[in-house]
């Protein structure tokens, strides 16, 4: 077999393959031999089919398979002789197959290119730390009073923050509108669920009363039909309902905690607070380090790696607006090209670490990490037994330690600076930044 390199651009190389012609004919030959026993013919014994008679019928179709079969296996034979690596699959065309010539074509494909690391120390880390406080633990467990809270129907006149059950039917100039009707609708006043105006002449409003609720649309109001449009809104306030916060105990019992017990109720929320925590804080640092190895690394990236990575963002996207089912129109594969290109270059920067470095994911790393997947769930047992039982879900779990594994070594060698905040900071970000912005003004 002869073989010749040639780089066409960047990534691409475009290999010349020559096959002795034996190669093809002899097995061709001996596939058709192989015919004249199987085939049945009239005017013929089986197996006593004369080989001339099955190459005028099969011989065009016989050597086509063999062909292609032989071009598949020598462009293979071909780059393990190179030493090259194909990043996708190669695009083969004959340049001579006659019978009885050598067989010669050409293979073009991309390789995978060499990845230089560079030297970490130069990416900088802000490793923001935060810890759950005793008013933390305190601020949540209101939280979780307030999410928890019943409903208690009260006779009195509506107020802010009550919950109102009305019926409405909305008109625009005394016809009824798509969507402006509804039974038994749960209100929350104060909560700006509804159109600005609404709320305020719900409020003060008790059970029984009938009421024309008038307002005007927003002229950006989604549905283009009623955007700046006054309507008036005929309502019967049903219920009046208050918010009866829970009591410590009371909450304890809502959230599983077997024996009521406060202390382990607070024990347990302390728990899941700081395994959140400790997901964002590994979350942030996560984000730093891809963003940095991205940036720190430069080479061409295989456009076939990338092309398969944007049919996989289709594919997530199309899931994502409307199920696999859904007739959707077809999204622009620039719209993905930027995202697609920097996931393949930052696998490929990750890959060259693992290897260059050697690093590994062992049972008792799989272990722990299956543990801390498991541990947001009611039956954590079942939950590390579904992955162990599955070599590909495990697969994913190994992964997660490799890419853990990455992160941390970068991080060992990065110039890393501790940026202590406190848990509102790390956890509610824009509500933390918002409230600082209004103690300004």
């Amino acid at each position: 077999m002869q073989v010749s390199v040639e780089t066409t651009n960047g990534l691409e190389r475009k290999l010349t393959i020559g096959v002795p012609a034996n190669k093809v004919d002899d097995v061709a030959l001996q596939r058709m031999k192989e015919l004249a026993k199987t085939q049945r013919m009239n005017g013929f014994r089986p197996g006593k089919i004369p080989l001339n008679v099955i190459r005028k019928k099969f011989g065009n179709h016989v050597r086509q398979e063999v062909v292609s079969e032989v071009m598949q296996r020598s462009f293979y034979e071909a780059v393990v002789q190179e030493k090259l690596q194909p990043a996708g699959a190669p695009q083969i065309e004959p340049v001579s197959m006659d019978e009885g010539k050598d067989l010669e074509f050409t293979a073009t494909f991309e390789v995978y290119p060499e990845v230089e690391l560079k030297d970490f120390n130069e990416i900088e880390i802000d490793r923001v730390t935060a810890e759950v406080g005793e008013e933390d633990l305190s601020k949540m467990i209101d939280t979780l009073r307030e999410q928890q809270a019943n409903w208690v129907e009260v006779k009195r006149k509506s107020k802010e923050g009550d919950q109102v059950i009305i019926d409405f039917t909305g008109t625009i100039d005394g016809e009824e509108f798509a969507g402006g009707k509804a039974d038994d609708f749960a209100l929350q006043l104060g909560q700006g669920q509804m159109i600005p105006g609404f709320e305020d002449q719900i409020t003060g409003a008790k059970a029984g009363d009938e009421l024309e609720v008038k307002v005007t649309f927003p002229e950006d109001y989604q549905n283009k039909d009623v955007a700046g449009k006054d309507a008036v809104f005929a309502t019967s306030v049903k219920v009046v309902n208050k918010k009866e916060t829970l009591k410590m105990g009371e909450l304890a019992e809502k959230l599983g905690i077997e024996d009521g017990s406060i202390s382990n109720m607070k024990v347990d929320v302390r728990k899941n607070m700081e395994r959140e925590l400790s997901q964002v804080l590994t979350s942030k640092v996560k984000e730093q380090v891809m963003e940095a190895l991205i940036e720190l690394h430069e080479f061409d990236v295989p456009k076939s790696m990338i092309d398969q990575e944007i049919e996989n963002l289709k594919a997530q996207a199309m899931q994502q607006f409307g199920g696999q089912g859904a007739s959707l129109p077809e999204l622009p594969s620039e719209i993905f090209e930027e995202k697609a290109t920097r996931r393949v270059k930052l696998g490929l920067v990750v890959g060259e670490i693992i290897k260059q470095n050697k690093l590994t994911a062992d049972k008792e790393m799989v272990r722990t990490k299956l543990e801390e997947l498991a541990s947001v769930y009611e039956k954590p047992e079942e939950v590390i037994n579904y992955y162990l039982s599955d070599e590909n879900r495990l697969n994913e779990v190994e992964q997660l330690v490799l890419e853990d594994n990455v992160i941390q070594f970068v991080q060992d060698s990065a110039k890393v600076t501790d940026k202590p905040q406190s848990f509102d900071e790390v956890m509610n970000p824009k509500e933390e930044s918002a409230e600082k912005e209004d103690a300004k003004e």
